[in-house]
């Protein structure tokens, strides 16, 4: 079998998703190729299309919550966060998982030895991403997570579905972790959030590799992340979910550093 991998999304074209994709393949040791494939928000009908064409399918913003619709079977994970970033087509039936979260806690220990487990977190934004991190926080035994977003029912209802997460910052004590899930990634927050001498900061985005953002936090001693971390860490847990081969996320970042 010769596996027919995309990614979909609006804005694709720097989506690195497809050497993600080739890579988890070589390493499998199965053939395949991986496109990019521009879709915009409301048009899940032509991902039903393109589900008729392709074994497993990406899902980049803003799709993440409208595919929904389309999965016969949904993952605890994504039926939890109400967004799905993978589709896999078998046996006719559209499954639908999350990896997101689950590959972010995965960066964490695989790049940098840390476990969420006990820790007090800092989570900037209360979107898709967000939630989905969230989720994955509190399955690994984080102690809180404090979440500070623009959109005041988002933020309350992370709070109401969670028993460790809490509105605002409580600013009682430095946090372990502080993570920005926002948008934009150049934008400065005006007092950074007070952390551990041995705190790590992480923006998932990538773009660029060190956001003024971040660069604040690398100033304070704290140890940084990129979203290329998530997204490799993600993407393995997605290829071996599609595939039913463990992959390595190590591996798969190696190929887009």
């Amino acid at each position: 079998m010769s596996w027919r991998l995309g990614v979909i999304g609006s804005p694709i074209t720097h989506s690195l998703s497809p050497q993600l994709h080739e890579a988890g393949l070589a390493i499998a040791g199965v053939a395949g190729t991986s496109t990019r494939i521009e879709v915009g928000s409301g048009d899940v009908a032509r991902v039903a299309e393109l589900l008729a064409d392709y074994d497993a399918l990406s899902v980049t913003m803003p799709l993440k919550t409208q595919v929904v619709e389309l999965c016969d079977v949904l993952e605890e994970t994504a039926a939890r966060v109400g967004a799905v970033n993978s589709l896999l087509v078998r046996d006719g039936r559209v499954h639908g998982a999350n990896t997101d979260g689950l590959g972010f806690v995965d960066s964490l220990v695989g790049e940098l030895g840390f476990h969420v487990e006990g820790r007090a977190v800092v989570l900037l934004g209360a979107g898709g991403a967000a939630r989905a991190i969230v989720d994955a926080l509190a399955a690994a035994g984080v102690r809180r997570v404090d979440v500070v977003g623009r959109t005041a029912a988002s933020v309350r209802a992370l709070a109401a579905a969670y028993d460790v997460v809490h509105e605002g910052v409580s600013g009682d004590e430095p946090v372990d972790l502080v993570v920005n899930t926002t948008p934009v990634s150049g934008r400065v927050v005006a007092t950074p959030v007070a952390t551990k001498s041995a705190a790590v900061a992480v923006d998932i985005t990538y773009e660029p590799r060190i956001s003024p953002w971040l660069a604040q936090y690398e100033e304070s001693g704290c140890r940084v992340v990129n979203g290329l971390a998530m997204l490799a860490y993600q993407a393995a847990r997605q290829l071996s979910w599609w595939l039913g081969v463990p992959i390595d996320g190590a591996a798969l970042l190696e190929a887009i550093r």
